[in-house]
């Protein structure tokens, strides 16, 4: 990570700490520090301080050079936050820094996300349990991949521009809609776009749920990997949506495959009829299907045949 005591950073670190200070002495035990020297902080928000019916976690890292010229790099951590909802609530935290470019941004993130969180109780859409929002009993046992692991938040913030929205003319990549299997009456359908930027998966994301019939589905697992030729590494990530472990199980497939500028969806409308493992077997399968069809697997299919091996290049995950 970026040197936080570089002089030509020194505004931006005073700035950062008597933001967190601010937002510790506001938020007390709410605000929770990770790690001091690589500004990694979690604040839990709830729409009720007294009797929360939701509750959210954001995760922040704040680049060297936030507030001046990068925004921070967060995630929201919410079992029953998913598909158009959470896309809705990350758009509005970015129209946020746009409108705040260059001043301190997170006390208006937190009042946004509580806000959002206060609407979403006073919904009809609103459930008793919303943790289980959208989860089949085939996912309600604990799965220690599902739970956040912070060390991943420790990314180099050399990629934190990556982020910012300052592509406004980038054009929405093409989406491919692969063949759809059935097993006892569960379905699951592949999606497949080539995208060179996080903002372009953002678009892919925003395009599907326009379809009524994706943004309906059970979940909607993705998994994307992106060559940054400058520093000769991937900037990767992937979503669950609610079906525990899935995402990260078809991002380790495109790792696998070693296929890179390249995002892929599987939607999954459940049937009523646990399917156990087999979900992750027809998950995979669906992804590998699609990216052979679009000719990602070719390269990897040469090198196998020839017998080369390849040196991959390190992998960070964004978050």
């Amino acid at each position: 990570m970026a040197d936080v005591t570089n002089p030509e950073n020194e505004g931006d670190l005073q700035a950062q700490i008597e933001e967190v200070e601010a937002l510790s002495s506001i938020y007390g035990e709410e605000w929770c520090v990770i790690d001091e020297a690589s500004r990694i902080f979690c604040i839990k928000i709830s729409d009720d301080l007294e009797e929360p019916k939701l509750t959210a976690c954001l995760q922040i890292i704040l680049p060297y050079d936030y507030p001046s010229a990068a925004p921070p790099i967060y995630q929201i951590n919410a079992a029953w936050l998913r598909g158009p909802e959470r896309t809705r609530l990350a758009n509005s935290l970015e129209d946020l820094y746009v409108e705040n470019v260059g001043e301190s941004i997170l006390y208006l993130w937190v009042e946004k996300v509580r806000e959002f969180l206060l609407e979403k109780s006073q919904s009809s859409e609103t459930v008793e349990q919303p943790e289980k929002v959208n989860m089949t009993a085939e996912e309600e046992v604990d799965d220690p991949e599902d739970i956040p692991d912070f060390k991943t938040l420790q990314l180099n913030t050399e990629h934190a521009h990556l982020f910012m929205d300052h592509a406004n003319d980038e054009e929405l990549p093409p989406i491919n809609h692969g063949n759809a299997i059935t097993d006892r009456r569960s379905t699951f359908q592949p999606h497949l776009a080539p995208v060179v930027t996080p903002r372009q998966v953002k678009m892919v994301l925003g395009k599907l749920y326009e379809n009524k019939k994706i943004a309906s589905a059970t979940h909607n697992i993705y998994a994307y990997r992106i060559y940054c030729e400058d520093k000769h590494s991937f900037l990767q990530d992937c979503e669950d949506d609610g079906e525990t472990a899935a995402g990260g199980r078809l991002l380790h497939l495109l790792q696998i495959l070693d296929v890179r500028n390249v995002m892929v969806v599987v939607s999954r409308w459940y049937g009523g009829i646990l399917l156990g493992p087999d979900r992750f077997k027809h998950i995979n399968n669906c992804a590998r299907n699609i990216l052979v069809e679009q000719g990602y697997t070719a390269a990897m299919d040469e090198a196998t045949k020839s017998g080369a091996k390849t040196k991959r290049p390190k992998s960070k995950k964004t978050k």
